[in-house]
């Protein structure tokens, strides 16, 4: 019988899942029996400030929303934003029959379930229901096969929100004191953020060598075809028996490993090639060997995640976005998952594919099953694969744009895994000569051939090195045998350089995340969003650049917290999460040793005794967060965001972002200079430096004001530099009788070097009279934060340019108020580039130049561009990520209540108009209502305002 004929029969169903477009779908699926409504995400969490705290609850348990004395007890508050949606749902419970709950199944939304559990209180039987694809067969399963709810991964999930809540609250405020404000620490961001720094230091550290070889093309004097070209390149591999020296045989400091290599220079490669010119060469050894690769095995997060930015030049978040569309949308199934292991359904589906879209002979006579690499993987859902026990093609979903390319990238690897191994050939030639000076020099070409490309028909893997080579791609070499002559066509000396290790991008540090075993593939988006979103790391391109903001937390962290953020503390919590998933561990006991240290009879820490130890000895790996965080005293707030460039000159982050000096303030010889907030780290060097310090800074005198005697000075102020005077000592500078010095900025054309007295007199003249109207209303021009205007009364008007300030006529003026004034903005400006449709709001996403610089926009949400983005370099993912960091920032949309209010104010202005009997009575009543719904309003609005400020600096989810 089925699901919906069964309801019918039994009564009234709500199913409750996250989203409303999972809502949406499944609700097709199930029937008019059953009600489907969505909780939104989490409905219920820690709290985010000490108001959302219940009154009861003070001190400590205020600050942190867990009680660290009563067995680490979380006090959970319905979120401001999600009161109205519980009470939906609770209504539509009441009036059910049963009630399933259809969140993710995974620990988060496992506990989800429970908090929905918890919050609406049921009456009627619950079921967990559990699914991993949104279609028609998968989702009646899973209606008459429900379970019981998961209360210990429930458990784990709750120690895992707690633990990086303790983390987040206890760390931030450390920061905040010693490096700067609104700053946050979480278990694995400032791990991610410490591997993205320890790479800038080895490129800073790093010192480039100088190498040299030959490169050779030689011909075997026959035609030559396709299948059997005429000539082969080869590179220099030794001279007289010694292999020549090749980038990885150097050290990060420039010198060789060993000195059993050949290090050509380039007097001795020209000299070498020289002597080879006439030189008779031969074939000396072809050494042949099978070539066969296997499929890549079915998507997993973090896999996804990689091929995506590799690919399609998603990132991270972008790709999980696109995903969790796909997934509600019935075209995949689950997409945070751990695992690579597809059911029989699919299986099936996909060598029947095989065989329909590229023959039987593409077919394994078994189906392929694939080990699953990640340890404790967490999750029982399939690898990330099309839907259905039938695949869709790309072609028939109907899909278009980002969702189309990140499907057919999912549907295409799930094909390719059920596919045969690629085989071929791969083949080595060696080449030998003797130069003209006697020395034996063999040269060496590899080359590979493919005989079936068996799942290479369907699918190759890219590469995180863009100079990488595909797996398909072929290198064919002459058939040549042992023995054979050879020609030298060309032989010439080539110059290479060492580089330093590659930056981090998106999809290599969620791949050394993973290998290190931090934190879970599902939250990796969540963190890179996280560090970017704080300005502890910048994008170059697709590189990752960390800011020397996160120099200075990581150095403060690694000095003072070092178990904190070392990877293999960091690891073993995350194998301590997991055994209290699987029953092994209790979250308690675990929780007090991480908290207050493991003690011994007595007092003091088990491993040692002090805080210092906690935090950076061998022992033990669950140390005293709180002992770490009370004792402050040691922390140098100056040497810890100190960083020596060369030359006496000094690197420091300050609480208004990096700047250079060298000597010591106020002494003769002191020099300081403003660092650019985008500048990549191993891009200062001290010749660079120098050039920051040699540029104009400081004060410049100008000369006295003729009018006043005034000195008159040029500054750099944070704003950019302006003109300001020097008033008389005693001049009084606050009080009623306080006297504010004449201020005016520079105009663009301007410079702090080359402003001269009479620019700076004319610059405080303004405002400016232009003159006056016919009515006598006085028109000034003026210079604003937005740019140069003419103002007349409260109408002000744009000018072109900053020199109209001093040169327009009254004229001019009147003629331009003339002019009807442009309601709302200006005349749009054209686009200075395009960059797709965005994955969540399905609109063309384009950069424009606005009042602040460039922004991109798809019509509903703008974003400014960031530090280290450029309108030149912006990638499409990369202006997709800060849509989605502007919605998730944008506030609540006002309630119901609030409008009711406005409205109900309006009626009762207008009631005051009227005059009979009637109406006033009306009126008296409307009055009262008004003030009631009022002062309602007014209170929540108060509640608002002291949420936000006591919040104000608080970090939110550290990991999120």
């Amino acid at each position: 019988m089925s699901p919906t004929r069964e309801t019918a029969q039994g009564g009234r169903r709500l199913v409750i899942v996250e989203s409303p477009a999972k809502a949406k779908t499944i609700k097709s699926y199930l029937g008019p029996g059953y009600v489907v409504e969505a909780s939104v995400g989490h409905i219920r969490d820690l709290p985010n400030g000490a108001a959302e705290v219940p009154e009861k609850y003070t001190g400590e348990v205020r600050r942190l929303g867990v009680d660290v004395e009563h067995d680490f007890q979380p006090i959970y508050v319905v979120n401001a934003d999600k009161k109205a949606q519980v009470r939906k749902l609770k209504e539509q419970l009441a009036e059910s029959d049963e009630l399933y709950l259809a969140t993710d199944e995974d620990r988060e939304g496992e506990a989800i379930a429970w908090h929905l559990l918890e919050v609406l209180k049921p009456k009627v039987p619950v079921h967990r229901m559990v699914f991993h694809e949104i279609t028609k067969d998968a989702i009646q399963q899973a209606v008459a096969n429900p379970r019981e709810l998961n209360k210990r991964m429930v458990d784990a999930q709750e120690t895992r929100r707690i633990l990086d809540r303790l983390y987040g609250y206890e760390v931030s405020p450390v920061l905040w004191k010693k490096v700067m404000p609104r700053l946050s620490a979480g278990r694995v961001q400032s791990v991610a953020t410490r591997l993205v720094v320890e790479r800038e230091r080895e490129r800073i550290a790093f010192r480039s060598a100088e190498y040299w070889d030959l490169t050779g093309t030689f011909g075997t004097g026959r035609p030559g075809d396709a299948s059997d070209p005429s000539t082969l390149t080869a590179r220099l591999a030794s001279v007289d028996g010694r292999r020549v020296a090749q980038g990885r045989d150097f050290g990060p400091d420039g010198r060789l490993k060993s000195d059993q290599v050949l290090h050509l220079d380039e007097a001795n490669a020209r000299a070498l090639a020289a002597g080879l010119a006439d030189a008779a060469f031969g074939v000396r050894s072809v050494e042949s060997k099978p070539y066969r690769r296997s499929p890549y095995a079915p998507f997993r997060t973090t896999t996804l995640q990689q091929e995506a930015s590799r690919k399609l030049g998603f990132g991270a978040k972008a790709t999980m976005q696109v995903a969790q569309k796909l997934y509600e949308n019935g075209f995949i199934t689950y997409m945070r998952t751990d695992s690579t292991t597809l059911s029989e359904t699919a299986v099936s589906a996909a060598r029947a594919q095989v065989t329909q879209l590229y023959g039987a002979d593409y077919l394994p006579s078994a189906p392929r099953t694939y080990a699953g690499k990640v340890k404790n993987a967490q999750e029982a859902h399939e690898a990330i694969r099309p839907s259905g026990d039938r695949f869709r093609t790309p072609a028939e979903t109907g899909l278009t744009g980002d969702q189309f390319r990140l499907y057919e990238l999912i549907w295409k690897r799930t094909v390719a895994s059920q596919m045969k191994d690629a085989v071929g050939n791969s083949v080595t030639v060696r080449i030998g000569g003797r130069s003209s000076d006697g020395r034996d020099v063999e040269f060496s070409a590899s080359g590979k051939t493919i005989t079936f490309h068996g799942f290479m028909k369907a699918y190759v893997e890219g590469a995180d090195d863009p100079n990488a080579e595909l797996d398909d791609r072929e290198r064919r070499l002459p058939q040549v045998a042992e023995g054979d002559a050879l020609t030298a066509e060309e032989i010439t000396a080539d110059g290479h350089a060492t580089k330093p290790p590659a930056r981090y991008t998106e999809a290599s540090l969620v791949k050394e995340l993973e290998e290190r075993e931090i934190g879970r593939p599902s939250t990796y988006a969540s963190i890179l969003g996280t560090i970017l979103e704080r300005g502890y790391v910048f994008k170059k391109g697709t590189a990752l650049v960390p800011s020397f903001l996160s120099f200075a937390v990581v150095n403060l962290l690694e000095k003072h917290f070092g178990r904190l953020v070392d990877y293999d503390f960091t690891a073993r919590m995350e194998d301590d999460l997991d055994r209290i998933a699987r029953g092994e561990a209790q979250a308690v006991p675990w929780l007090k040793r991480f908290y207050f240290g493991e003690t011994v009879p007595g007092g003091g820490f088990a491993q040692g005794g002090a805080a210092a130890d906690a935090g950076n000895g061998d022992g033990d790996h669950l140390g005293g967060l709180k002992e770490l965080v009370t004792d402050l005293g040691a922390i140098d707030a100056r040497e810890i965001s100190s960083f020596p460039v060369g030359d006496g000159i000094v690197l420091r982050v300050g609480r208004y972002g990096p700047y250079i000096e060298r000597g010591t303030k106020d002494e003769e010889g002191h020099q300081r200079a403003d660092v650019p907030t985008d500048l990549a780290p191993d891009e200062l060097t001290v010749e660079y430096a120098e050039e920051l310090l040699a540029k104009p800074s400081g004060e410049f005198e100008l000369g006295n004001d003729p009018a006043t005697g005034h000195m008159i000075v040029a500054k750099d102020g944070r704003y950019g530099p302006y003109v300001t005077e020097i008033l008389p000592e005693g001049t009084p500078k606050t009080g009623k009788n306080a006297v504010k010095p004449r201020t005016a900025s520079l105009f663009k054309s301007m410079a702090l070097d080359t402003v001269t007295l009479d620019d700076a007199l004319k610059l405080m003249s303004l405002p400016r009279v232009v003159g006056t109207d016919a009515e006598g209303v006085e028109i000034t021009a003026q210079n604003g934060r937005y740019g140069p205007y003419l103002k007349k009364g409260t109408d002000s008007r744009s000018l072109e340019s900053e020199d109209q300030l001093f040169t327009i006529t009254l004229d001019e003026a009147l003629a331009i108020y003339a002019q009807p004034k442009a309601r709302g903005r200006a005349a749009a400006k054209p686009p200075l580039k395009e960059l797709g449709s965005d994955p969540v709001s399905e609109r063309p996403v384009v950069v424009k130049d606005g009042r602040f610089g460039p922004y991109v926009t798809d019509g509903e949400t703008n974003a400014t561009l960031r530090s280290g983005d450029s309108v030149e370099t912006i990638t499409p993912e990369r202006g997709f990520e800060l849509l989605a960091e502007k919605r998730a920032k944008a506030p609540a949309k006002k309630t119901a209540k609030k409008t009711a209010a406005k409205k109900t104010t309006v009626k009762k202005t207008a009631a005051k108009k009227t005059t009979t009997a009637k109406t006033a009575a009306k009126k008296t009543t409307a009055k009262k209502a008004t003030a009631t719904t009022t002062t309602a309003a007014g209170t929540a609005t108060a509640k608002k305002a002291a949420a936000k400020k006591t919040t104000a600096g608080r970090p939110s989810a550290p990991d999120a």
